[in-house]
């Protein structure tokens, strides 16, 4: 199941059309088509602009946007002079084509518009505007005075439960702080809560906010809570506002009762909770790489047989994939200029030893390859020219791309390093320790297992639970690994893309928020 980034909204305006109309000007209209099972559905369309050849459409189109896929739109003007819905007895004014990942990644994205005969029928404009109920977020900083004392042998080991109240009117928590041990004056760790949990962006909500007391094995007792308003604890943005913590038993049972403590509430912000698109329309730039596996367990490349044998009729299993993910990828990639590494194989002139980082089109200075195009040529080319050998090591890639990667640090840049293998790695060692370097690094990495052999030792590398560690360099500071056997999409590469790319927004702006970078930071 695809995963939805975002949506966003698709402003359109078009220039210079062609005039249809012989006592005034045209009437534009825009239809948006979406290519999806291997024709055009129409999606949408603009409303009508009455005689005018420069319309800024005010009706956008909203789409939900997927970084893992190709989106194929097609942006198609007419002339409409009649109140009929359907568009193909009106005049056509044009057509452009583009994929939805070629307009988020430009702030505004402008082609002409393609019509028969025509060299000039104009331009078209496309700006995306990233669509979001709340992205939103709430820091909260607490502290406590003289809460109540709970515990026999101790003080109290108070925590904090935040709840949103339901149309029901019951409460749901969602937050849970720390818990400060033994101290009636805790102080808390700062709170961060999306608005969009918090009271569904509805400022006047009631909030609830109760104090425990943590027991080991019995109970956790109440302290004292108090209902709020997000718009009344926004009183802390300038100066420390405090609630008294208030018991309700403990109210009923005392007639002179005042309080249970005071919680105060020292510092209040609200921040924006940056997303993949914010930094994709800020110019992030998401370079594309690959390393292909040249060992001889794929089978001399002159045998039909082969995984690297190139066939006339149909693309190997390494082109699949390469194709797949380097077309989405490429969108994000301003040069089209995508370095290429092979490994695993002996290299002319005089084949006399093994090389694991070798530049694809043989040229160490510019391994760049111009499009995908340019590194599947460069890959057919290669296979010509090498001889297979081994082992499977992958770590001097990974490596060799962290070293790029570190030039990155400090900008809005990522990198993804698409690796294609057919058996598992002879360095798992090492391939560990570079990825737990890399994951400091402005980097993802992605693996497909290409060919039958057993690839669950490669499940070691992509921990979607907890994060690779090892012994030398200690534990990955993040998840930057995907892997996949394409033999699980052989049937669609495209699924394989989906699949493979999917994290990767996630893990891009995670690095982004850890250093502090914001969209747009060069």
């Amino acid at each position: 199941m695809e995963t939805c980034v975002t949506k966003v909204s698709l402003h359109i305006s078009c220039k210079g059309l062609l005039d249809k109309d012989s006592f005034s000007k045209s009437d534009p209209l825009c239809a948006v088509y979406i290519f999806k099972d291997e024709h055009w559905t129409e999606y949408g369309r603009t409303e009508r602009v009455g005689n005018n050849l420069n319309p800024e459409f005010s009706k956008s189109i909203s789409v939900n946007y997927y970084f893992e896929m190709v989106q194929k739109l097609k942006f198609t003007v007419y002339d409409v002079d009649n109140e009929t819905k359907k568009l193909n007895d009106d005049d056509y004014l044009g057509s452009m084509e583009c994929t939805l990942g070629q307009i988020v990644s430009r702030k505004s994205f402008t082609e002409k518009l393609i019509i028969k005969d025509k060299k000039n029928a104009g331009t078209i404009t496309v700006v995306a505007e990233e669509l979001n109920d709340s992205n939103e977020i709430v820091q909260l900083l607490f502290h406590g005075k003289n809460l109540d004392k709970k515990d026999i042998l101790g003080k109290s080991d108070p925590y904090l439960v935040i709840s949103k109240q339901l149309p029901d009117g019951s409460n749901l928590p969602v937050h849970k702080t720390e818990i400060c041990k033994n101290t009636l004056n805790p102080s808390f760790k700062m709170i961060e809560i999306p608005i969009s949990e918090l009271c569904n962006g509805d400022y006047d909500k009631k909030i609830m906010v109760k104090c425990f007391d943590w027991d080991k094995d019995t109970e956790h007792d109440v302290i004292g809570g108090f209902e709020v308003t997000l718009r009344e604890l926004s009183g802390g943005k300038d100066h420390e506002i405090s609630f008294p913590l208030v018991n309700e038993e403990k109210k009923a049972k005392k007639k002179k009762y005042v309080n249970s403590g005071v919680l105060y509430l020292s510092s209040f912000c609200i921040r924006k909770d940056f997303t993949f698109l914010d930094y994709i329309m800020g110019g992030c730039q998401v370079n594309f790489s690959v390393g292909v596996d040249f060992t001889a367990s794929n089978g001399h490349p002159s045998n039909p047989t082969s995984l690297h044998f190139i066939s006339p009729y149909s693309p190997n299993e390494y082109v699949q994939a390469l194709v797949a993910v380097g077309s989405v990828c490429r969108d994000y990639d301003s040069d089209k200029m995508f370095p290429a590494y092979g490994f695993g194989a002996k290299l002319p002139p005089n084949y006399d030893r093994v090389a694991h980082d070798f530049a694809l089109n043989f040229n160490p200075n510019n391994p760049s390859c111009q499009e995908i195009a340019g590194v599947v040529s460069a890959y057919q080319n290669c296979i010509s020219c090498i001889e297979l050998y081994g082992p499977t090591n992958v770590s001097p890639i990974i490596n060799l791309i962290a070293k790029s990667a570190e030039k990155l640090v400090g900008t809005s840049s990522y990198l993804v390093l698409l690796l294609l293998t057919d058996g598992v790695l002879s360095d798992m060692s090492d391939a560990i320790d570079a990825l737990v370097r890399a994951s400091k690094l402005p980097m993802s990495v992605i693996i497909v297992g290409v060919g039958q052999a057993d690839f669950t030792d490669m499940n070691t590398l992509d921990c979607d639970e907890g994060f690779l560690s090892s012994p030398r360099h200690g534990s990955a500071v993040r998840d930057i690994v995907q892997f996949v056997p394409f033999r699980d999409f052989k049937q669609d590469p495209v699924a394989l893309a989906k699949a493979v790319l999917a994290e990767v927004p996630k893990q891009c702006v995670d690095y982004f928020k850890s250093q502090g970078i914001r969209p747009g930071n060069q």
